[in-house]
């Protein structure tokens, strides 16, 4: 089987996606679905972070399918995480921007979410502080700091995505975070970088000079 002797490189994104409904329509061919779920979202990424609902709508897709698809992404977003729990965060900063790609570049709402560090810059709480629309997330600020204090946390990364696949900051984003700034900094409370993700891949405030 030319999975277990290349590996998952080994095989077209097609392919690979076709192993995994085999598990879901056993008995059954599954080339043809495979290949239309890639013509319709693109990637195998995009399958397994497409929304149930859209799945749905293609012919063959039925809940076992989309139970298998979702675990695969559940695993793998829990794989990603186990690489940045119970270290520190700056140093394992490729793993920490794998994990929230994965986590959050393909949701189609905009949601806010901040990573907890204690003094050693360990992670504390990985915790969605807000849900939002296509284009925007309420963010309290008296919330961010309140819940960063109650966990006796010292740094936090914010996080946040854009369903539009372009991760630039808007005027919103940099005001937002500047507010942010300025009221934990006479608390003692760092603000290592406030990262967006898309599709189209990451904007760090820090790379930029923003913070």
């Amino acid at each position: 089987m030319r999975f277990r002797k290349g590996g998952a490189d080994a095989l077209p994104d097609y392919e690979l996606l076709e192993l995994i409904l085999f598990r879901a329509i056993p008995r059954k061919d599954t080339k043809d679905l495979a290949k239309r779920l890639i013509k319709r979202f693109h990637s195998f990424s995009e399958v397994i972070n497409a929304p149930e609902q859209r799945l749905k709508e293609i012919p063959g897709i039925g809940d076992s399918v989309i139970t298998e698809l979702k675990l695969i992404h559940a695993a793998a977003i829990r794989m990603m995480k186990s690489q940045v729990i119970d270290k520190p965060i700056l140093s394992t900063w490729s793993a920490l921007l794998d994990y929230i790609h994965a986590s959050q570049a393909f949701e189609n709402r905009e949601y806010f979410r901040i990573l907890f560090l204690d003094k050693k810059n360990h992670l504390i709480a990985d915790e969605i502080q807000g849900h939002g629309t296509v284009d925007h997330t309420p963010v309290y600020i008296r919330e961010v700091v309140k819940r960063t204090l109650e966990l006796s946390a010292t740094a936090i990364i914010l996080v946040h995505n854009h369903p539009s696949g372009d991760p630039t900051p808007s005027r919103a984003d940099i005001e937002m975070t500047r507010l942010i700034c300025d009221a934990a900094k006479p608390l003692g409370i760092t603000i290592h970088d406030h990262i967006i993700v898309g599709r189209e891949g990451h904007a760090s405030f820090k790379a930029l000079k923003l913070l």
